[in-house]
């Protein structure tokens, strides 16, 4: 099911019990997620980026969760692809471990990953999160 049309889950759930695979028949909302640090509830707000009901976020810029990529938790705000989107991470047993990732309509995109290193794709930013786990 397109991410667009997956119904939005606001059961509260816990670090824990956030699915290991990407979820093809919901949506899980930060605002859902019971251990949610303040930096991922304004994701979209802090790159000035995804607003409004067509923003492809759950609602406005709310993130909404992706998948485990070993001990990091992937969220984006904003769409997967044509408009800025940002993605947010942590560790699962370290909320406080956590980096960023803007991406642009181009297919570019800057943030830095747990190496130190500095990515402008965000392939090679998912590569560092699985390389340093």
């Amino acid at each position: 099911m397109p991410a667009g049309d997956r119904p939005v889950d606001h059961t509260p759930v816990h670090t824990a019990d956030l699915p290991d695979t990407p979820q093809r028949e919901r949506t899980i909302p930060a605002t859902a997620w019971v251990e949610a640090p303040p930096a991922l509830l304004t994701l979209g707000e802090q790159f000035g980026g995804p607003a409004g009901p067509n923003s492809g976020s759950v609602a406005g810029d709310t993130a909404s969760f992706l998948r485990r990529i070993g001990p990091w938790l992937l969220w984006r705000a904003g769409p997967a692809r044509g408009a800025d989107a940002s993605y947010w991470t942590a560790q699962a047993t370290d909320l406080s471990d956590q980096y960023t990732f803007a991406l642009f309509p181009d297919g570019t995109g800057d943030g830095a990953g747990p190496s130190g290193q500095r990515h402008t794709r965000f392939r090679a930013w998912k590569e560092d999160l699985r390389d340093h786990g």
